[in-house]
């Protein structure tokens, strides 16, 4: 048993864990990336104290720190949350539950799944969805990217900086990116350009082998060897294993007061999955913080935690 499992592992959610051990709340944090929507910040100008830097390192750092200070962190997708009694119960794609007596989601948006066979399965051992954070794990080896806009082009660009062999899939003939992109991609001689394809499904034992791709015009199928693939098709906002438990506006963001309480009592929220607006990284670890101070004063049952009414 936990004393908080944080979901998500970008700025908000790595803040929240730093500031929960500090407290000595055994703390797990569980996503399926780390870094979340800052890592595709190649220049970060605005975070103080931190100069310039991409926003991989700074994310870096943030996580060392997590872990420095004693947080536990696994990688998967939350399928679902129950609540039982007094703790939560969080369940993972791969069927392993962990259970918590409070829970902070700071996951913000997160990459859109292409929903087929292995994706869920290979999540970590062999499918990414960043191409900046997971590359360096695939020296000299053969990768697919599947998209085609800016993130899945310059994706696969600058994958051929370490990769040996570079697979582009796009259901459409033609790419959404800027078309200065598109020209490099086209002078790049270690992409291989899959259009008019779809991906059935993903291959392998214990880590990605190959993936099974589709042309949608010949309907003509073909197994494609890979050592990894990386999905770059964009970022949505999904509370859908949450939205039982918690109330989310029109946008399906959860809805938070000013001291980051959900309308469950044990429920925290923090960063772009929140109202909160500017979304900048700087804002959601102020966030991050605010929402584990205020899960420390739940815990604790501290003089002047916050009890709200929700009911209108």
């Amino acid at each position: 048993m936990y004393d908080v499992i944080v979901v998500g592992a970008g700025a908000a959610g790595l803040t929240a864990a730093i500031y929960t051990c500090r407290k000595k709340l055994k703390t797990l944090i569980v996503s399926i990336d780390i870094g979340g929507q800052t890592n595709l910040t190649s220049h970060i100008e605005n975070y103080p104290g931190a100069g310039v830097m991409h926003g991989v390192e700074l994310m870096r750092r943030f996580q060392n720190e997590a872990i420095g200070f004693g947080a536990e962190l696994i990688m998967g997708k939350v399928v679902k949350v129950d609540k039982i009694e007094n703790s939560f119960r969080v369940e993972l794609a791969n069927n392993e539950t962990y259970e918590s007596k409070a829970l902070i989601l700071a996951y913000g948006k997160v990459p859109k799944s292409l929903g087929i066979e292995g994706e869920e399965k290979f999540m970590g051992r062999g499918v990414s969805t960043c191409v900046t954070c997971d590359l360096p794990l695939y020296k000299n080896k053969d990768v697919a990217v599947i998209g085609g806009g800016n993130s899945a082009v310059e994706g696969a660009i600058e994958s051929t900086t370490i990769a040996r062999k570079v697979y582009l899939i796009h259901r459409r003939n033609k790419f959404n990116a800027d078309e200065i992109t598109v020209e490099k991609l086209k002078n790049n001689q270690n992409i291989e350009i899959v259009l008019n394809s779809v991906t059935l499904k993903i291959i392998g034992e214990k880590n990605v082998e190959a993936i099974e791709v589709e042309n949608i015009v010949t309907k003509e199928r073909k197994e494609l060897k890979i050592d990894g693939v990386f999905i770059e098709i964009g970022y949505v906002i999904d509370t859908s294993f949450v939205q039982h438990l918690v109330k989310v506006n029109e946008k399906k963001e959860v809805v938070i007061d000013e001291k980051c309480n959900t309308s469950c009592p044990g429920i925290f929220a923090a960063g772009d999955v929140t109202p909160v607006p500017f979304k900048q990284t700087v804002i959601a670890a102020g966030e991050g913080s605010k929402a584990a101070l205020e899960c420390y004063r739940w815990l604790t049952g501290a003089k002047g935690a916050t009890v709200l009414d929700w009911t209108h």
